[in-house]
């Protein structure tokens, strides 16, 4: 069920995408803001309690429609249940329209508009970056993106599910990364700031919910890219990037397509603070340190595509040999 699932959610998304501010992200978004408004008084111990709040209760509701669904319904409103969950977690469109901008953007030689969408996109001063820097912060941007947008998504979903608690794991790790993101310095709403022991939990809690699926995404880029080059950058290179998680996606992907990444970070722009959720910058920063290979050029936002759908395939064969083997267990 778990495959057919998948499926279904990953067309949907692609036929209609959910929009921005749908309700499903707008309704988090305000209780997470509840939740810190509440419980962030500075402590330690409040920080996690908080970050248990804003999670593991919205994971327990879901929990509780699926083990109901499960018990009366049957498996058609479970599977309608998966796929809803899905579809509001999973999904290359929510962040794919900025990349499409910006790649059609370069591809007519309009330098000036593509610089302007990487700013909008991630909230940066992109006024004085040359070409190749563009492409290179398309790159990191849209990888680690697609990881925690899609292949985080899938595996923490694949894993509880086997386990029977459903769409659990969807929600558990899209929580988790928006909270990363929302509980920052730059993540406060007005007049409003976060305690420094609220943006370590959710800091901390990110780290180690990404751990197992960046080394698993870093590994089906080797596996459909350049094998012996993604791994060795992923031994090689992951330090130059300050978090490691990030950093092992990075370097696989370096050298799977052979394009040299890292450096500088653009700057964060004085909006940054006033983003949705659809719109906050990834928390990744630049050491100054690049991976060997290529010189970005516009053709290495064709190799990333295509080794990112290379990657989507090869979960879903996972994901149809193991329902097999279910199936004839």
């Amino acid at each position: 069920m778990s495959f057919f699932a998948i499926l279904i959610a990953l067309l949907i998304e692609q036929a209609r995408p959910l929009a921005p501010g749908n309700l499903a992200h707008a309704g988090y978004r305000a209780w997470t803001v509840s939740v810190r408004r509440n419980f962030d008084a500075g402590q330690s111990h409040h920080g996690w309690l908080a970050w248990v709040v804003a999670v593991v209760l919205p994971c327990l509701l879901v929990l509780g429609i699926y083990l109901g669904l499960r018990w009366s319904a049957g498996w058609p409103l479970v599977l309608l249940w998966n796929v809803a969950v899905l579809y509001a977690t999973l999904g290359f469109r929510q962040f794919s329209h900025h990349f499409t901008r910006i790649r059609d953007a370069l591809d007519a030689g309009d330098e000036y508009a593509a610089r302007t969408a990487l700013a909008q996109w991630q909230q940066v001063d992109a006024s004085e970056v040359p070409r190749s820097e563009v492409v290179r912060h398309v790159l990191e941007y849209s990888v680690l993106a697609a990881h925690r947008h899609v292949f985080g998504v899938l595996f923490w979903f694949s894993i509880l599910s086997a386990l029977g608690l459903g769409p659990v794991g969807a929600v558990l790790y899209r929580m988790t990364e928006y909270l990363s993101r929302s509980w920052t310095p730059y993540g406060g709403d007005e007049g409003q700031s976060i305690s420094q022991r609220l943006q370590a939990a959710a800091r901390q809690a990110w780290t180690v919910i990404d751990w197992l699926p960046a080394r698993l995404t870093a590994l089906l880029f080797a596996v459909v890219g350049s094998f012996e080059e993604a791994i060795e950058g992923w031994r090689f290179h992951a330090q130059r990037f300050p978090n490691d998680n990030d950093g092992v996606i990075l370097a696989a992907t370096s050298g799977a397509i052979n394009v040299r990444l890292g450096g500088e970070a653009l700057k964060r722009s004085e909006s940054a603070s006033s983003m949705g959720e659809d719109e906050q910058a990834l928390d990744w920063q630049g050491s100054g340190e690049a991976t060997p290979g290529r010189k970005p050029e516009l053709g290495h936002l064709r190799s990333v595509v295509g080794l990112v759908w290379r990657t989507v395939v090869v979960w879903m064969l996972l994901l149809a040999l193991l329902s097999v083997a279910r199936l004839l267990g």
